[in-house]
């Protein structure tokens, strides 16, 4: 949204909120929102669109909105308009009332995957673009067979988070039918998003803190060679475990949904790596900024078939770290071809370069964190993605 207001487009946050039966929640989490856009400058700048009973079909009669009118959305969308859906969680028959809808893919091993299952939204969508930035790549092993159908929605997913920017399509576009055009998914790539006017450089933070933000038991799930692997960051962070005992001058954290009674949690104090609570660094965008300021670096392994499938992912997380000037040691999953010489990034493949990486971050740090900056503004800034995106 900051993105696009600097782009100078007319634009709306448009979310859904299924209802449940706990109405003093539902209109809890409905002031949170609203706070949290006129935080931000986006007061009067969204519809959300408030579902109750919730239903995986969509229609406006049925919809409560909250923000601008329905009045005003239906005036919106009788002129030209582009929808960037970056979950698919609003669904026909509202989806198909968007001239131009563009499918914005976040996570590619699970949605590649499950799109040659079944519809999650391919058949509604003009465009189709994705932060798999070595989707074209000779090595990377994403199923791509994904096709068009023009079938009837089944097992739609319900997640979240959509933009819909009203803004003239590009003249390459040309009309769009109630449908996309069928045959095999044409997909684009982006950079992961970040605004580099909200994110600034911050100083260098006394504690000299490794940290990541993630769910550290995660039930997501692909076919690999008939087997569904582990996708958890508790199976991906198994080799690096013992990095806090390699470098003992650096702290290590992990901000991950462990409970307080969990064993897990105590056989990694054991390790040396400290917890955080994910549901109180991230609780607002300001505390979330806040908790990767206050970090040296990011330290973060990749589920392993991001790695395996060579999928090209980097995460919005590393996208906000870099912006704040935080370099990022990680996993390469294809991405570093398509990055710039000096770009923030040490890329490991085992706990060895790992320990590397971290005495270089230590030693390096204003170098790495200037690097990291220029990456960020020069690669990942929201502006610059945005232009490509909608064809300005």
């Amino acid at each position: 949204m900051l993105g696009l207001r600097r782009l100078n487009l007319d634009a709306i946050w448009l979310e859904l909120l299924p209802g449940t039966d706990d109405v003093l929640a539902d209109q809890s989490k409905i002031r949170n929102f609203q706070r949290q856009l006129r935080a931000h400058g986006s007061a009067g700048r969204y519809c959300l669109l408030y579902q109750k009973p919730a239903a995986d079909t969509h229609d406006l009669d049925s919809l409560q909105c909250i923000g601008i009118s329905k009045r005003e959305l239906l005036e919106r969308l009788s002129g030209p308009n582009v929808l960037l859906n970056l979950a698919y969680s609003i669904h026909p028959p509202l989806l198909l009332k968007f001239e131009r809808r563009i499918f914005c893919d976040l996570d590619p091993s699970e949605i590649f995957y499950w799109m040659t299952k079944m519809e999650v939204g391919q058949s509604y969508h003009h465009e189709f673009w994705t932060i798999g930035l070595n989707v074209h790549g000779g090595d990377c092993r994403l199923p791509k067979n994904a096709t068009v159908s023009l079938s009837e929605a089944r097992g739609a997913t319900s997640l979240t988070r959509q933009n819909l920017a009203s803004h003239p399509p590009s003249p390459s576009f040309g009309v769009a039918s109630r449908e996309a055009a069928t045959g095999p998914l044409q997909w684009k790539t982006f950079y992961p998003l970040v605004d580099t006017k909200l994110f600034r450089p911050q100083s260098r933070p006394r504690s000299p803190k490794f940290t990541t933000v993630g769910q550290w038991y995660w039930g997501g799930a692909v076919e690999v060679a008939g087997e569904f692997p582990d996708l958890s960051k508790r199976f991906a962070f198994e080799p690096y475990l013992r990095l806090p005992a390699r470098v003992p001058e650096a702290r290590f954290e992990l901000a991950m949904n462990i409970a307080a009674d969990d064993p897990e949690g105590e056989r990694l104090r054991r390790l040396g790596w400290q917890i955080a609570d994910p549901h109180s660094v991230a609780r607002t965008p300001g505390t979330y900024r806040r908790y990767l300021a206050s970090a040296l670096a990011e330290f973060t392994a990749i589920k392993g078939v991001d790695v395996a499938w060579r999928t090209g992912w980097v995460s919005d997380r590393a996208a906000a770290f870099l912006a704040l000037g935080r370099p990022v040691i990680t996993e390469d999953t294809g991405a570093q071809r398509y990055l710039p010489v000096g770009n923030g990034f040490c890329f490991v493949r085992s706990v060895a370069e790992a320990e590397t990486a971290v005495r270089e971050v230590l030693q390096d740090w204003s170098r790495l964190s200037k690097q990291a900056r220029h990456c960020a503004a020069e690669v990942f800034d929201s502006v610059r993605n945005l232009r490509i995106i909608l064809a300005l």
